[in-house]
């Protein structure tokens, strides 16, 4: 039931009223900052809403989150002073199954981002058709800047207060920007020891001795790759003569850049929070990583130029793999990109305006809730393994990843074409239609 309605009605002009903010923002046009995420989040709810045959009632649900909760805690420092921390954990929607999505640590969290990271997460789940809801959780914090011990008692502090919200069957965390297996470890004994007995289907992303996935680490970026790979044949673009820009050189973009590199691809430039290099005649993605792990950054790589993140988003490429943070292509540079496919690793790196940019353009955009669904349908694979006690090899995980992410290829591209739509609009078309049936079809309790 995917046909478009009727325009939207007064009623509907309701749902547009903005949520959980009052920070009205007035920044320039074509500015990266001019919209928070969750208005992002909800624009693009809004253009797709439309075309969904959903009582306006059961969009209203959807448009905002089901529940948010905000946390206040301290954390004794290596000084022996104690410090407050401000966390967040928002469940978007669970009428598909418990919610899921990873905690973030950074100094520029807020409970608009992760409560918009919590709705993109429901549309992600939904898209690749596994039997989540979305969430998401975050702690305002300089992780960098704590050391081991402190980083310990600021995640098992945060893991207490979030605790009566998560669950196997209720919410289940993962790891996300400055989050480690390590962390994940500690989040989840933490909420083993509050329960009585060891849960580790309580969280995903954990290390593989205390049941964690084979491919996990990987996940993402083969997602990526998979993507890619089906968005190059049909754009009849060989691989094998093709130009990679990576923006965002952590898990998900550093794997990225391996995985094409093997395909064929020349990685030209990459980056990080510091900066970033271009060698138009291509760059080793292993040996980059190796100098970022030995300096903390990619910047000083041998034979490389210096670039600025922006500059990297506009040089000239055949793919561009977005997987920093959200904002990074908007009004006032997505026409000056020059990149044939546009492959978001990260989520939320594209605002609404450039959607539109791109779809003119001819722009092919890999949308975040298809293109780095790999790693949620891999954490769905290791708490089905540890819900089981049963863990699988490899090889099928990694068959397991390319046989769905293809079928959700399929799919987004059958409405894409069918609608005459971009290609994001047909993944909230299909992922919207999907939960809101979910809602629909039991009705609303009492």
């Amino acid at each position: 039931m995917d046909s478009p309605t009727q325009a939207p009605t007064k009623s509907d002009s309701q749902l547009a009223q903005p949520v959980m903010s009052n920070n009205d923002n007035h920044n320039t046009p074509g500015s990266n900052h001019s919209l928070d995420p969750l208005r992002i989040a909800q624009k693009q709810f809004d253009e797709a809403a439309v075309y969904v045959d959903l009582p306006t009632s059961i969009l209203a649900k959807l448009r905002v989150p089901e529940r948010a909760l905000m946390v206040n805690f301290p954390v004794m420092m290596d000084n022996g002073e104690f410090r407050m921390f401000t966390g967040y954990r928002v469940q978007h929607s669970t009428a598909r199954g418990p919610a899921k999505g990873g905690i973030r640590y950074h100094p520029d969290v807020t409970l608009e981002e992760v409560s918009a990271l919590a709705m993109w997460m429901s549309w992600k789940c939904a898209v690749v058709n596994i039997p989540y809801g979305g969430g998401k959780g975050g702690v305002i914090c300089d992780p960098k800047s704590l050391s081991t011990r402190e980083l310990e008692a600021l995640s098992r502090r945060y893991a207490t207060e979030i605790a009566p919200w998560i669950g196997p069957e209720r919410d289940i965390p993962a790891p996300d920007v400055n989050t480690t297996p390590q962390i994940m470890a500690w989040i989840m004994d933490t909420y083993s020891m509050a329960v009585g007995h060891p849960t580790p289907a309580v969280i995903t992303g954990k290390p593989i001795e205390l049941g964690g996935s084979l491919g996990r680490t990987e996940a993402t970026a083969r997602g990526t790759q998979v993507c890619v790979r089906r968005a190059a044949r049909k754009l009849g673009l060989n691989l094998n003569e093709a130009t990679v820009v990576v923006q965002g050189y952590g898990n998900a973009g550093s794997i990225s850049a391996e995985l094409l590199h093997r395909d064929g691809a020349t990685i030209v430039a990459v980056s990080d929070s510091r900066g970033g290099i271009y060698n138009p005649h291509g760059l080793d993605p292993v040996a980059v990583l190796r100098h970022k792990q030995e300096t903390g950054s990619v910047v000083g790589y041998p034979g490389a130029d210096v670039v600025t993140n922006e500059e990297l988003l506009t040089l000239p490429c055949d793919i561009l793999v977005p997987a920093a943070l959200e904002k990074q292509l908007h009004a006032g540079n997505a026409d000056q990109v020059k990149a044939r496919i546009i492959a978001e690793a990260a989520n939320g790196p594209t605002e609404p305006e450039a959607d539109r940019i791109f779809h003119d353009r001819g722009t092919f955009v890999l949308p975040d809730i298809l293109c780095n669904a790999g790693g949620v349908t891999v954490s769905y694979f290791e708490w089905v393994q540890n819900m089981q006690g049963f863990f699988w090899d490899e090889d099928e995980v990694n068959s397991q990843l390319e046989r769905i992410m293809n079928r959700a290829f399929d799919a987004v591209m059958a409405i894409a074409e069918r609608k005459n739509v971009h290609n994001r609009l047909a993944a909230n078309i299909l992922a919207i239609n999907r939960v809101g049936q979910a809602v629909r079809l039991p009705g609303i309790y009492p």
